[in-house]
């Protein structure tokens, strides 16, 4: 009896998912026993051709991890999604969109001026950006379109699966590994992490007050951290209360606030406005002044509440083109 077919790909993200994988270790040899992986371009010689000769749903399951900012990603999904009987949004940046979905505070222009003129490393005085299409001796050179904003894997597909995290933490991928072939998975579109905060299991728990005053907000190189008291306590902004549990605490346990790339719980609709809103309720300041001023604290509001989840957020892009909002292209 033949193996089910597993297939990888990496669309506008990191890498750090594709090392989720290879940091399985040990578990990585069990999962070869059971699966066959048949598309993996990052660690094996795979290309689209071997995609499109397979039939449409030979692949048991496809891991998409990053956002979709591309055409080229767009087309592999698309291509994917055909040849997978099931996909699972792999990661942070497919399941929410990441860090690359903050590039919708901008314009598309921006995000390319910042990358090939706007940097003190970069020496581009002829102010050369790349072409979907040049003229070469050898006829036309392409290269796929950016987008104008960053979309969320199930913004473009139809997705089975999401597998949270930046990465997603060894255990969730071991354990969503083993409920698909042991056919033991939840309803379709179900989150593959416990849908519990941070906070419900923080071994600094027993440490929050049951009301927090803050009085200013400080980041974690301005203060020494107690590495037993609960962080937000401390005036350390940490998404634990909006965050899903799946993780052990990592960032916590190193003494540092969580970043919220668990995503949110089920009954959370928009991740940064649910974390603005229990970091919130921590102010002690009820004049106007006294707010303002606090809020001026926190240094970069949109990379702190939003650092995962805008563009699967209701803002999703800051109005862009004459006021509209780009949301394809």
């Amino acid at each position: 009896m033949s193996k089910p077919k597993v297939g990888f790909y990496w669309c506008a993200a990191c890498g750090g998912c594709e090392e989720a994988i290879v940091d399985l270790n040990e578990g990585v040899l069990d999962v070869i026993q059971i699966v066959d992986i048949a598309f993996w371009p990052c660690a094996m010689d795979f290309k689209k051709e071997d995609v499109v000769a397979m039939k449409d749903g030979e692949l048991a399951v496809c891991f998409i991890n990053g956002a979709i900012r591309s055409s080229e990603q767009l087309e592999m999904a698309e291509l994917l999604r055909r040849k997978s009987q099931m996909v699972i949004a792999f990661g942070s940046c497919s399941h929410q969109g990441g860090i690359p979905g903050l590039a919708n505070l901008y314009p598309k222009q921006a995000t390319l001026d910042a990358a090939y003129s706007n940097v003190f490393s970069t020496v581009n005085p002829e102010h050369t950006y790349p072409q979907t299409v040049s003229k070469v001796p050898e006829g036309e050179a392409t290269l796929p379109e950016l987008f104008a904003v960053t979309k969320t894997l199930d913004q473009c597909i139809d997705v089975d699966y999401y597998l949270p995290g930046c990465p997603p933490p060894g255990k969730l991928v071991l354990a969503a590994l083993t409920a698909i072939f042991e056919n033991k998975l939840p309803e379709k579109g179900t989150v593959l992490a416990p849908d519990q905060t941070q906070c419900d299991e923080c071994p600094r728990k027993a440490t929050k007050p049951d009301k927090i005053e803050l009085e200013r907000f400080y980041r974690p190189s301005e203060i020494i951290v107690d590495s037993e008291k609960c962080l937000l306590s401390q005036g350390l902004l940490c998404m634990g209360p909006t965050t899903r549990l799946g993780c052990d605490s990592a960032c916590i346990n190193g003494n540092m606030p969580c970043t919220g790339c668990l995503g949110p719980i089920s009954r959370i609709r928009d991740f940064g406005a649910k974390a603005l809103s229990a970091t919130a309720t921590a102010l002690s300041a009820n004049e106007d002044e006294q707010i303002e001023k606090l809020i001026r604290m926190v240094v970069d509001p949109a990379g702190t509440f939003y650092r995962y989840s805008l563009a699967a957020s209701f803002l999703h892009a800051l109005p862009q083109n004459n006021g509209k909002a780009e949301v394809s292209k």
